[in-house]
């Protein structure tokens, strides 16, 4: 028999098949939403540069200036100032912790002045100490050369590409280098420039009040980002990211020339100097000055 819908038939029939699909599909298209929401919260949250606090020594390393973290041995390296940051008092030291935040060994070496950055090349730890560049052998703790730089004033950071060692003079406003057992200027008129770091094409980075910079083989250099000035300690990411302290009490992330800060422990009092890394496990190492202990951080960005 053939079947024939009437008006009323095909409305009813209509209306139904409307509310079947919206029944069917409805609740399921808002569960994917819900899904698509929280996904998009989530993805954002975890990529919203930040530091966690993972561990903090002892208030024993006495005005705790510079971290190193040494890939060789896998151990923490820590220069205590101890006295004033200029004054040649024999009362400065190097500390060793490992990576969970235990000081292994607190006088190192001791009887430096006031010891700040620091970088190792080879078989060697190279310490600033005012007006000195300290060669120290990391299996002993023996110092094997002492490096007296003319006109130095206030040494402050150092870094290394594997052959040079650079250092910087805060006051003086230079940068130098040692090669080959002979010291070098690198570049001048670097206002109140302190922290540096090599990145992986060999290339020296470098904080100073204009902010921070990128050097070429030749000392020039371009500026790429003129926010953070003033800066304290340098740690390269890669080629367009970067961490930069400000001792006052401020870490900054720097990703494409944009700053984001991403700690801020001034109303604590707690100083951020030369900060230190740990690759691989993201871990920022922070020395505290006044505080007299290193505090670590679990990096995400």
């Amino acid at each position: 028999m053939k079947y024939s819908k009437t008006p009323s038939t095909i409305t009813i029939w209509t209306l139904s098949l409307i509310l079947s699909i919206f029944w069917s599909c409805g609740p399921a298209n808002s569960d994917k939403e819900s899904e698509n929401e929280m996904v998009e919260e989530e993805l954002s949250s975890s990529t919203s540069p930040g530091l966690d606090l993972l561990w903090e020594t002892s208030p024993d390393l006495t005005t705790n200036e510079s971290v190193h973290y040494e890939e060789s041995d896998g151990q923490i390296y820590v220069a205590n100032i101890e006295g004033g940051p200029d004054e040649k008092d024999g009362v400065g030291s190097i500390s060793k912790l490992n990576t969970e935040g235990e000081i292994l060994e607190r006088d190192w070496v001791s009887g430096l002045n006031a010891p700040k950055g620091m970088a190792v090349k080879g078989d060697y730890l190279y310490v600033t100490d005012i007006d000195r560049l300290l060669e120290i052998e990391l299996a002993t703790g023996e110092t094997s050369n002492t490096y007296e730089i003319d006109g130095a004033v206030f040494l402050n950071d150092a870094a290394t590409d594997g052959e040079k060692v650079y250092f910087s003079d805060m006051r003086t406003n230079k940068i130098h280098y040692l090669e080959d057992g002979a010291i070098h200027t690198f570049a001048e008129e670097q206002n109140s420039i302190n922290g540096l770091r090599v990145g992986n094409g060999n290339t020296l980075y470098g904080l100073d009040a204009e902010g921070l910079k990128q050097y070429e083989p030749d000392g020039s250099f371009q500026i790429i980002n003129a926010e953070v000035t003033g800066g304290d300690g340098l740690i390269v990411l890669d080629e367009s990211t970067f961490i930069a302290s400000k001792w006052g009490g401020e870490v900054f992330l720097i990703q494409d020339g944009t700053a984001t800060k991403i700690l801020d422990t001034t109303e604590e009092e707690s100083n951020t100097a030369d900060i230190g890394f740990i690759p691989g496990e993201d871990i920022v190492l922070v020395p505290t000055f006044f505080k007299n202990k290193v505090v670590a951080y679990k990096l995400s960005y």
